[in-house]
C-alpha cells in the first residue's frame, strides 16, 4: 500500500483533491516562525534525509504557514506574470513552488501515520480543513488557470518532449479535476465541501487507531488464550499492565476483519469475542463510532462529484485511473464474486468435516475460519504456520530475502547506517549503492507495530527523486510486526513475509525514479496502477533460490526442508476463495458507497452494508469483508476511495508480469534491468497501461489472474 500524502498541494502540484485529509493553512503568529526551527530550511542531511533528532511537534504548524505563505507568493507571481505564459515561466515555474510546504508535509504526513501523538492529532485536525483551502486558493486562481489553459490550448505547437507535453497536459486536467472551470459561485460551494471534507477524513482516521488502541480484547484467565504462545500471551499480559488491568490479558486489534491470533485461539469463546470486538468497530455508539462521519462523507463526496459534472464520487474517481470507468470495476469484481463466493463455500464444507471429526457441535463461523484452516493445511499439506515461523526471521528475510532478491535483480546494494537521525529506537536506515556504486536512495525500514502508529503495511517517501530539483529519493516501509521481548527473536508469518516483499516493490518504485518533474516521481501514477509493481515484487518471496537463501533456522541456520518449501508451494492456491471473497465483498463495499448519488445516501450505515453485500452475493457470514464500513480507512481516509479495487485489477497485470519472468529465465539481472528501464524508472511520466505494454510487448489478458486465484473453470 501507499499511504498518501496529507497534502493536495506541494511542489508537485497534485490537485485533484483525492488525497485523503488535506491538510491547509493556518494563521499562526509570525513569531512562531523560528530561525532554530529545521523545517525551513533543507535537511544538511544526506539526500535531504529529515533532522528527526531536532525537529520538535511545535515546529510543524509555524513552519506549514511559513510554507504556504512562500508558496502563495510564488503562485500568485506567476498567475500575475505581465508576460505571455511559456512553458518555462508557467509550468516549470510552478513544478518549482512550494518546496518548503512539501517539505514539510511529507515529514509531518509520515509522523502522524507511523509516531503520532495528541499534539500532532490536535495539528491535524486545525490544519486539514485550512490546508485544503489553500490548496483551492491555487487549483481555483483564475489567472493562473488562464495561462495554464492558453498553453494547453496551444500544446500542438510548443515542440514539448514527450514527458514535458504530458506534464502540461496533467497540469490542465488536474485544475479542471480541482474545480477550475466553475462558476465563482460554485467554487465556493467547493472550497467547503472540501475544507469538510478533509475534516471529515482526518476524524474518521484518528477514530480507526485510537479504538483500535482503546479497545482490544481483555481476557481474565491464561487459559482462556491457549494456543497462543508464550510469548505472544507476555506480550497480552504487558498490554493488560500498561492499562492498569494486572494479572488479565489484553489482545491487540489489528485493522483487518480477520486476528491473527484466531489461528490459534483453541477457546472457541475467546475466538468469538475476539472477532466481534473486531467486526463492531466504529459501528456501537461511544467516542469512536465513525457512523456518522461515514454518512457525511459519504454524502459530501457524491455532491462535490455531481458539482463537478460527474454522476456519482466513484465515477469522478475512475476517470483519472486506468479503469476509467464504473462500469469496468463492476464487471472485474462481479465476474470474480461468484466463483470466488462458490469457493469458498466449498472451504467452508471442507472445514466443517474437520470441526466434526472432532466432535466440535458447531458449525463454522468467521471466528472458526483461520485455525481450521490452518488444520485442514496440516492434514493436506502436512504443515502449519507454526512449522515455518522458526525459519522466517526477520533479518534473514530482510537481508537473505528482500535485499538479496534486489541485487540479484538489479544489482543495488545496502549498507546499514548508524550515525543518522530516527523517530524511534527501531527504526533503521540504509544506504542504497546502484549498481554503478553509485548512491541511489536511502532506505528507511519502520517494522514493528507501536500505539501511535497506524494499522497496516505502506510504503511512503519523505523525498522524491527529480532532475529538476535535482533531489533524490528519500523512502520507507512501514510494518505492524509485533515486536517480540527483550532478548527474542522476530519470527514472522509467511503473509508477514509477503508483505515485506510486497512494500519493498513499492520503495523500488520509489527508488528507481529516473523522471524530470517532481509530478512525475516515482509512485505518482493512478491508483489501480501503483499497486502492481509491489505485488510483482511478492513473487521472489517465493522464488526456489531465494528463499532457499533466507529461510533458514533461526537457531540452527539449517535450511527448511525441502519437502516443507514444496508443502509451502503446493499450499499457495489453498484458502484463496475466503481470501478472494473476504477482498471482493470490501472492494464493492467501496464501490457502492461511491456510487450514490447525494440523494441514495442511506441513513442506516449498517443496514445499507449488509444490503450491499447481498445485492452482490458476497453476504456469507463466515467470510466476513476484509474491511467493514466503520473501521475502512481505505476507502474513508486512506487514499483509495472508489478505489480499493485497485489491488485486484494490479494483479492482473502482475499475474501476466510474473509468467514473463519466468518465461524469460527468472532472478536475471537483464530481466531486472529490462522492468528497471521500462517500466520502474519511468513513474508517472507516461500513460501507466502504456508503461505496461513497453514491457510486456501487449496487453493483459486475464487467464493468468484466473489461474493464480484458483478461478479458472474447464
Amino acid at each position: 500500500m501507499i499511504r498518501p500524502q496529507l497534502l493536495v498541494i506541494a511542489a508537485s502540484v497534485m490537485l485533484a483533491h483525492a488525497v485523503p485529509s488535506a491538510i491547509a493553512a493556518t494563521a499562526a503568529p509570525a513569531a512562531a516562525v523560528s530561525a532554530q526551527n529545521p523545517l525551513l530550511k533543507a535537511s544538511p542531511l544526506p539526500f535531504q534525509m529529515p533532522q528527526f533528532g531536532l525537529i520538535k511537534d511545535a515546529h510543524y504548524a509555524p513552519a506549514f504557514t511559513e510554507g504556504m505563505k512562500r508558496q502563495l507568493a510564488e503562485v500568485n507571481a506567476i498567475a500575475n506574470n505581465r508576460q505571455a505564459p511559456t512553458f518555462e515561466n508557467t509550468i516549470v515555474a510552478m513544478e518549482r513552488t512550494g518546496q518548503l510546504l512539501h517539505r514539510v508535509q511529507s515529514i509531518f504526513s509520515n509522523m502522524t501515520s507511523t509516531n503520532t501523538n495528541a499534539t500532532l492529532e490536535a495539528v491535524e485536525v486545525e490544519m486539514s480543513p485550512k490546508l485544503a483551502a489553500h490548496a483551492d486558493a491555487i487549483s481555483m486562481n483564475p489567472k493562473l488557470f488562464a495561462r495554464i489553459d492558453t498553453l494547453f490550448q496551444q500544446r500542438d505547437k510548443l515542440k514539448l518532449d514527450a514527458e514535458s507535453l504530458r506534464l502540461l497536459e496533467r497540469y490542465h486536467t488536474d485544475f479542471v479535476r480541482a474545480g477550475a472551470q466553475l462558476s465563482d459561485a460554485d467554487k465556493e460551494k467547493l472550497k467547503a465541501y472540501n475544507a469538510e471534507q478533509a475534516g471529515l477524513e482526518t476524524a474518521f482516521a484518528q477514530n480507526v487507531l485510537k479504538e483500535t488502541n482503546a479497545q482490544g480484547l481483555v481476557v481474565d484467565t491464561r487459559a482462556e488464550l491457549a494456543g497462543m504462545t508464550d510469548s505472544d500471551i507476555e506480550t497480552a499480559a504487558a498490554a493488560a499492565k500498561e492499562r492498569g488491568l494486572d494479572g488479565k490479558f489484553v489482545i491487540a486489534l489489528v485493522n483487518t476483519s480477520g486476528q491473527p491470533p484466531l489461528a490459534v485461539l483453541t477457546d472457541r469463546k475467546t475466538r468469538q469475542r475476539l472477532m466481534d470486538a473486531s467486526l463492531n468497530r466504529g459501528s456501537h455508539g461511544g467516542e469512536f463510532d465513525n457512523r456518522a462521519n461515514v454518512l457525511k462523507l459519504a454524502k459530501l463526496r457524491a455532491e462535490r462529484a455531481t458539482l463537478l459534472g460527474y454522476p456519482n464520487y466513484a465515477a469522478y474517481s475512475l476517470a483519472d485511473q486506468t479503469a476509467k470507468t464504473t462500469t469496468a470495476v463492476n464487471s472485474l469484481l462481479s465476474d470474480l464474486a461468484k466463483p470466488a463466493v462458490a469457493n469458498a463455500h466449498r472451504e467452508a464444507a471442507d472445514l466443517q468435516k474437520v470441526v466434526d471429526a472432532e466432535n466440535g457441535g458447531f458449525q463454522v463461523g468467521a471466528a472458526d475460519w483461520a485455525i481450521y484452516t490452518d488444520k485442514l493445511r496440516a492434514q493436506r499439506f502436512n504443515f502449519d504456520e507454526n512449522q515455518l515461523k522458526p525459519y522466517l526471521e526477520l533479518n534473514s528475510v530482510l537481508n537473505n530475502g528482500v535485499f538479496y532478491a534486489a541485487n540479484k535483480l538489479y544489482g543495488i546494494s545496502f549498507k546499514e547506517r548508524k550515525d543518522l537521525p530516527v523517530y524511534n529506537p527501531d527504526v533503521r536506515v540504509y544506504d542504497v549503492i546502484d549498481a554503478n556504486g553509485k548512491p541511489l536512495a536511502l532506505f528507511i525500514a519502520d517494522f514493528y507495530a507501536r500505539g501511535n502508529k497506524h494499522g497496516g503495511a505502506w510504503m511512503n517517501e519523505y523525498v522524491s527523486q527529480s532532475s529538476l530539483m535535482g533531489t533524490h529519493p528519500v523512502v520507507a516501509n512501514q510494518l505492524n510486526i509485533p515486536k517480540p521481548p527483550a532478548g527474542q527473536p522476530t519470527l514472522l508469518t509467511f503473509d508477514e513475509v509477503t508483505t515485506m516483499f510486497h512494500e519493498f516493490g513499492h520503495a523500488l518504485h520509489g527508488m528507481f525514479s529516473n523522471v524530470k518533474y517532481p509530478r512525475f516521481a516515482g509512485t505518482a501514477v493512478p491508483s489501480d496502477f501503483v499497486e502492481y509493481p509491489s505485488q510483482v515484487n511478492e513473487m521472489w518471496a517465493v522464488w526456489p533460490e531465494v528463499l532457499q537463501n533466507y529461510a533458514k533456522h533461526y537457531q540452527s541456520g539449517a535450511a527448511m526442508p525441502q519437502d516443507l518449501l514444496d508443502k509451502v508451494m503446493a499450499a499457495k492456491k489453498f484458502n484463496q476463495g475466503f481470501m478472494t471473497t473476504e477482498y471482493i465483498a470490501a472492494a464493492l463495499l467501496d464501490q457502492r458507497w461511491h456510487q450514490l448519488t447525494p440523494s441514495q445516501v442511506p441513513t442506516d450505515v449498517l443496514a445499507f452494508e449488509a444490503q450491499s453485500l447481498k445485492d452482490v452475493g458476497v453476504d456469507y457470514a463466515p467470510v466476513p469483508p476484509r474491511y467493514r464500513t466503520t473501521y475502512f480507512s481505505h476507502s474513508f481516509s486512506g487514499g483509495y476511495s472508489a478505489a480499493y479495487y485497485a489491488y485486484l485489477w494490479s494483479e492482473k497485470l502482475d499475474a501476466e508480469s510474473v509468467d514473463w519472468f519466468k518465461e524469460n529465465g527468472g532472478l536475471t539481472r537483464k530481466n531486472g534491468d529490462w522492468f528497471r528501464t521500462k517500466l520502474l524508472s519511468r513513474g508517472g511520466s507516461v500513460d501507466a497501461l502504456q508503461l505496461f505494454r513497453d514491457f510486456r510487448g501487449r496487453d493483459a489478458t486475464v487467464e493468468p489472474l484466473l489461474e493464480r486465484r484458483g478461478l479458472k473453470t474447464q
